[in-house]
This record gives structure tokens, sequence and C-alpha cells, in this order.
């Protein structure tokens, strides 16, 4: 069943996809405090926005700005997209889909928001029709609602990168003005298909996640 097809998956990901990860931890105060001022705005239309829509659209962005790396890897080349169609691990019983937010580099926050409730609702009842979890050049598999501090995650072939999210924690760290300080940061690793992106391509595109993330108010922008 879906176990067996996961497996072959992994297998032949893990055995045919050269990978290497770059690492980075974001700073998260700025976007904690822009989503509460957010939220607070979009209460009356019933909208809560997650840590994780703004991670779709950092990423969605982040490969229109570094177009390079908006890719997968077609048999014997590389085959550039052109939109952001971001692909999201959701877990399961007995496994995981990753249904596809198409184009989501136009998407508003709240249009990105209530696709992947409802992308993530039919996942769990099995109810998401192939065409919505194929395809994408790009996946982001977060598991720090576990507790996560940080992972290495496999890549989705034919998918050129996978954003592994880790838990947002306190930890002390050197402000700009060199004085400690205290951030919820939180750790993020990009899985890489070296075929695909190489190593400073690879730096180029999760340094442009980051910056979305830690300035998410150009993201509106």
């Amino acid at each position: 069943g879906m176990r067996k097809v996961i497996a072959a998956r992994l297998t032949e990901a893990k055995q045919t996809v050269p990978h290497f990860y770059l690492r980075r931890d974001i700073n998260l105060d700025a976007l904690l405090s822009f989503r509460g001022e957010l939220n607070k705005q979009l209460a009356a239309r019933d909208v809560k926005l997650s840590i994780n829509d703004f991670i779709i659209k950092a990423c969605a962005l982040a490969l229109q700005s570094v177009p390079d790396a908006n890719a997968v890897w077609a048999g014997d080349r590389v085959f550039n997209l052109k939109p952001s169609d971001v692909a999201v691990a959701v877990a399961i019983e007995g496994g995981l889909f990753t249904p596809v937010l198409k184009d989501a580099e136009v998407k508003s926050l709240s249009v990105l928001s209530a696709e992947m409730k409802d992308l993530a609702t039919r996942a769990k009842d099995r109810k998401l029709a192939p065409h919505e979890y194929q395809g994408g050049s790009f996946a982001i598999s977060n598991l720090g609602m576990f507790g996560i501090d940080n992972f290495d995650a496999v890549i989705n072939p034919p998918h050129g990168a996978i954003l592994a999210v880790g838990a947002g924690k306190k930890k002390a760290i050197v402000g700009p003005d060199g004085d400690l300080m205290v951030a919820t940061v939180m750790s993020v690793t990009l899985s890489v298909d070296h075929r695909v992106i190489d190593g400073a391509l690879g730096a180029l595109l999760l340094n442009a996640i980051v910056d979305n993330l830690e300035n998410p108010m150009g993201m509106l922008a």
C-alpha cells in the first residue's frame, strides 16, 4: 500500500539523488510580531495565519528571486520552472502526502493559508486528486510542532530542493550592537540535489528564504 510506495520513492531518492545540505538559523522575532499584528486585522475575516504560511510565501518568492534554483531533474538534464509551485509535506495516518500550492508567489498569505488548510484536511481524509500532489520544484517539511530542533529532509524527486524546518526556540544571541539579547530562533536545513543546484546557488536560495522571513513586511510589497 502507501508505505510500499513511500519506501520505494525514498529509497530511490537516497540512492540516486546526490544530496548536500545547507543550514541557517532564522531570527523569528520580527515575523512573530508582524504575524500577531496581521492576525489581529484578519480576525474579523476569520483568518489566522500560521508561521508555515509565511514559510511557504518566503520560499515561493525566493524561487522567483533566484530563478536558476527553481528547477527539477528531468532524467538527464535540468529543467527550469517559471511559477513557484511549492509542495508541503502533510503527515497522515500511515504515511504522508505532499500537496502542491501552485503559483504560490502570486497568492496572498490569506489565500495560501486557506488553500493549505483545505489541502491538509483533504490529505488526511485521503481525498486529494493526483494533480494536487504531483509537480512542483521545491518542498517544505516542518517538524517544528513536534519540538524537533533541526533535521535533514529527503528530497522528493524530481524536486531540486526541500527545506526542513525545526521549532522556534528562545536563545541568547548577539544583537546588531554587540549586546546579548534573547530571540526566538528557528533552525532550517536546505537539502539540495547537486545535479540541479550547486553550492553557491543553493546558498543564494537559502539566504533569500531567510531574508524574506527576517524581513516579513517585504513579502507583502
